[in-house]
């Protein structure tokens, strides 16, 4: 388990994490999600001991990451996928690990086979490895000591879409089996079909946090009927609210009470269904709009 306390980081007058807290529960994948500065990476970097924070906490198995005996055998960690020596082949880099660890010899081959590097793609200096390659060394390495807990930032980045579902099923499989994992992501759709919880960061302060449910579930009825103009009407009798969507209404109502009052009123239904939540998509730009770079540009020319 992953529990983060008041986590606070400052640099001189800018505060990069501001108050965090949140747990990242056994058997779980929690998407880590806010624009870029939004104090994601500071926060995982705490973590995994890198950085001190100004004040909080944050434990990984109730303790310190600094404080875990041979902690790649309970965390692991991948944070930038880049950061491997470029003049080491992908074997070398693996074998390191597995002596730092004490592990068998025999580790480093099931890794490389559990993430598809050949034995020939394993012997290429990792300066010559593409980045998705790379990515794939990262998550050998962060699996070598068969951990309980996993923290990847943008670990789907340089992947292809072959890849990326390889990860996601990898993943899936990993909390299935009791497994922590928290990951960051800037792929919103991979994050919406992975993750069981949802945390949304923003200038340096969790705007949103629940399970994928809570967090997209829609409110209301959307409700279509032979006269959606004659339904409409009944429900504003009824003093319900009720506006155009698509090809039917959205109303602020139970779908049980819309259906009440159509049958009341006459009117036969095509569809009547709870309104769908908004989209992680939508969600999160909602959500993050004050932290954002970019916003959109209307009247620019083509």
């Amino acid at each position: 388990m992953i529990q983060v306390e008041h986590l606070t980081k400052t640099y001189g007058g800018f505060t990069a994490v501001d108050d965090v807290s949140f747990t990242c529960r056994p058997g779980t994948v929690t998407g880590f999600l806010g624009p870029n500065g939004a104090g994601k990476s500071t926060t995982m970097r705490i973590m995994a001991g890198l950085t001190i924070a100004s004040s909080g906490k944050a434990t990984v198995s109730g303790v310190s990451y600094r404080d875990i005996p041979n902690p790649g055998t309970q965390v692991g960690v991948l944070l930038d996928a880049s950061a491997q020596h470029a003049g080491r082949t992908g074997r070398e880099v693996l074998t390191i690990g597995q002596k730092t660890m004490g592990l068998p010899a025999s580790r480093v081959d099931e890794m490389l086979d559990l993430v598809s590097l050949t034995d020939k793609e394993s012997k290429r200096r990792v300066r010559n490895y593409s980045l998705g390659m790379r990515q794939r060394l990262g998550i050998a390495h962060a699996l070598l000591g068969d951990p309980k807990i996993l923290i990847l930032d943008e670990p789907a980045n340089g992947l292809d879409p072959a890849g990326i579902h390889w990860m996601r099923s990898l993943l899936r499989e990993y909390a299935n089996r009791g497994g922590t994992v928290l990951l960051s992501s800037h792929l919103l759709h991979e994050i919406q079909i992975i993750a069981d919880e949802i945390i949304v960061i923003g200038n340096g302060r969790i705007v949103a946090q629940g399970t994928k449910e809570e967090l997209l579930r829609g409110d209301g009825t959307f409700v279509r009927a032979g006269d959606n103009a004659a339904l409409a009407a009944a429900l504003r009798d009824a003093g319900i609210a009720a506006n155009a969507s698509g090809e039917g209404l959205g109303v602020e109502a139970a779908p049980e009470k819309v259906g009440q009052v159509a049958a009341a009123a006459g009117v036969a239904l095509v569809e009547l269904r709870p309104a769908d939540g908004a989209g992680l998509e939508e969600m999160f730009l909602q959500l993050t709009a004050p932290n954002q770079r970019d916003q959109t540009t209307r009247g620019v020319p083509a």
